[in-house]
């Protein structure tokens, strides 16, 4: 993902072009006391088929585990990662 800039904010990751426009993004806000909700994952049309969801998710997964938070997941993109990413799922809310 070495072409775009990674943006970290408080409730999302999103994914910045060489002209600053926003082409992929993760949006996870807070719900409650220490759990987010992994609610909406975009990547542009022009981007499909190369990995960046699945990319953008570990990023959120490393993020959220260093602020110690856990995620409920509404999103059908987050629920399929995962499903096959087994190994990430410690920090979803039970």
């Amino acid at each position: 993902m070495e072409e775009f800039e990674i943006v970290t904010e408080l409730d999302s990751i999103s994914l910045k072009d060489k002209d600053g426009n926003i082409v992929a993004y993760v949006t996870f806000p807070l719900v409650e006391d220490g759990v987010v909700n992994i609610n909406r994952t975009f990547v542009d049309g022009s981007l499909r088929g190369r990995g960046i969801a699945s990319k953008l998710m570990n990023l959120v997964y490393d993020e959220l585990v260093k602020r110690n938070l856990k995620a409920r997941i509404t999103c059908s993109y987050a629920v399929k990662y995962f499903s096959e990413n087994k190994d990430k799922t410690s920090i979803l809310k039970k």
